[in-house]
């Protein structure tokens, strides 16, 4: 797709320079839209959203909506080892946009975001919305959270907490669930293309992206034959 907008940037390195915990944590947020409408979305808005939205204008792109992977503060913003974490509740008092999420992690959206239902469109199990002319998949991929989705738009794999480069989401935190997890990488994802390209929720690695093809035949949490062999390495 040639009309395709996309930006991959790191916090702490391309956002929310002067943020400690930015840098730590090492997220990933995304600017992905048409850039003949002149529109885009942000995938998981954290630490400085300002910082988003002037990268984006600065683009020529105006924000229309956001979408979140998961609940966890360092995605969405919220509580987070007793820090308070910019989010999308920061987000909707600059631009009155929607937040899409899945319906089982929408309840925990509201309570550590402090957002309301308005604010947010709620989606069952795999939709597909539209950002111009661009189509983003939604697919509902829980294991790491209830709720957790990644989005494939023209062969970009947006894996958030699911999948990694290098292993992937915890199944230990409020929520997870290993054997929904084994579901998810086996089953649900197996229409990504092998030639799509993952791009991961966090800096985990030394590559910030890598095509699926690869990921599957290297990354470890693929190795297990079974239900049963991959609980015995991953489930908690």
């Amino acid at each position: 797709m040639s009309n395709l907008y996309f930006r991959q940037l790191l916090s702490g390195r391309d956002f929310a320079k002067d943020d400690q915990i930015a840098r730590q944590m090492r997220n990933f947020c995304y600017l992905v839209g048409d850039p003949e409408a002149g529109k885009a979305v942000i995938v998981d808005p954290a630490y400085n959203v300002g910082d988003l939205i002037e990268l984006a204008e600065t683009d020529g792109m105006e924000i229309v909506g956001a979408l979140a992977t998961h609940y966890h503060a360092d995605h969405v913003g919220g509580s987070m080892m007793g820090y308070k974490l910019e989010g999308i509740a920061e987000l909707l008092t600059q631009k009155q946009i929607p937040v899409h999420v899945q319906a089982a992690e929408a309840e925990f959206v509201r309570k550590v975001t402090g957002v309301s239902d308005d604010d947010l469109i709620i989606h069952d199990g795999s939709d597909t919305m539209m950002v111009g002319d661009v189509p983003i998949e939604l697919i509902h991929t829980p294991g790491h959270t209830p709720g957790s989705q990644t989005f494939l738009v023209d062969n970009h794999f947006l894996g958030g907490d699911t999948l990694f480069i290098e292993g992937c989401g915890r199944t230990d935190l409020p929520g997870g669930d290993p054997a929904e997890l084994y579901t998810t990488l086996t089953q649900r994802l197996a229409h990504v293309p092998d030639e799509a390209v993952l791009f991961p929720g966090h800096l985990y690695s030394p590559e910030s992206s890598q095509s699926m093809e690869k990921t599957r035949e290297y990354n470890y949490v693929f190795a297990p034959k079974s239900a049963e062999q991959w609980l015995m390495m991953f489930g908690q």
